[in-house]
């Protein structure tokens, strides 16, 4: 096996340039690589490779005309993306968030810590509530509720849950035993089989992560599928940005048409007015999120 060994950035450029890239501003290059990492901007050059999109036998050696630049505009392209994603996302999550401890709460109004109560809630939740309530109780709010509180094991599920992360919740979602009940907070979004609530937070919560750790999404591909369910205009996509994008605006639609509206014109927006052509035949698949809304 072959040791890998740190480069300076001259060697980086030299090996850039001895595998076909051009690169027509090296000082220019030397500052980018040394604010972005070349270890970070290897996504974002690897479609221009002969041997895209295969991860096994790369040449690492560039298609004819590569430039350095072009790589640097699908970074840019793709960090703007994840800016819009990450606005919208965000919103998702906390809609889910509050609808859960609206319904949940209210259904059993007699219990203010249901989700730590076993005919409510199943083990898969349970086993590592203690360990997860540790880091809640980190949370200043939740510090002052034990203070003027001290009996309680737990603060109630409106105060507890705001301090759970994503996954958490949707652990919890999946972890309620009343089906019924998982079917109303889900009849929200207009979804009517569990499954494909399941799948669909599941993979927002992955996606949101990516964005969260600046992880390139412009060729994103998705372990676990996404079900069709509602929509029916998916054309293939139940792997990839484009189907993320779709579930994304028809939740956002059933929360706010406005948000919708906005979330689909920024990604059009986004992809149109991107300016070098020859990160279009990496991103031009985009197009048909908002085409089949149009």
């Amino acid at each position: 096996m072959t040791k890998k060994l740190a480069t300076t950035i001259e060697q980086q450029i030299q090996l850039l340039k001895d595998r076909g890239m051009t690169i027509s501003n090296e000082d220019k290059a030397k500052s980018i690589l040394m604010d972005k990492g070349y270890y970070r901007l290897g996504f974002y050059w690897f479609p221009f490779e002969t041997t895209y999109p295969d991860t096994t036998k790369r040449s690492h050696k560039f298609k004819e005309g590569t430039e350095f630049r072009d790589a640097v505009a699908l970074y840019y392209f793709d960090s703007n993306l994840r800016t819009i994603l990450a606005e919208y996302l965000y919103r998702i999550e906390i809609n889910f968030r509050t609808n859960l401890i609206y319904n949940v709460s209210n259904h059993y109004n007699a219990d203010p810590y249901w989700f730590s109560n076993l005919s409510i809630v199943k083990d898969k939740f349970l086993d590592s509530l203690d360990r997860n309530y540790s880091n809640i109780m980190k949370n200043d709010a939740i510090k002052i509720h034990h203070k003027h509180h001290k009996k309680d094991k737990y603060a109630p599920a409106w105060k507890t849950l705001e301090y759970m992360t994503f996954g958490e919740i949707i652990t919890l979602y999946n972890s309620l035993r009343d089906d019924d009940l998982r079917l109303k907070i889900a009849a929200k979004y207009n979804i009517k089989n569990l499954k494909t609530m399941s799948s669909l937070m599941t993979n927002i919560r992955v996606l949101r992560n990516l964005c969260a750790h600046s992880h390139n999404i412009f060729d994103l591909h998705l372990k676990l599928s996404l079900r069709k369910g509602p929509i029916n205009n998916m054309n293939g996509h139940n792997n990839d940005l484009v189907g993320c994008l779709l579930f994304i605006h028809y939740i956002i639609f059933s929360i706010s048409k406005n948000r919708a509206l906005d979330f689909k014109n920024r990604i059009k927006e986004l992809v149109e007015n991107e300016s070098d052509e020859k990160i279009h035949y990496i991103i031009d698949y985009i197009k048909d999120f908002y085409q089949a809304l149009e």
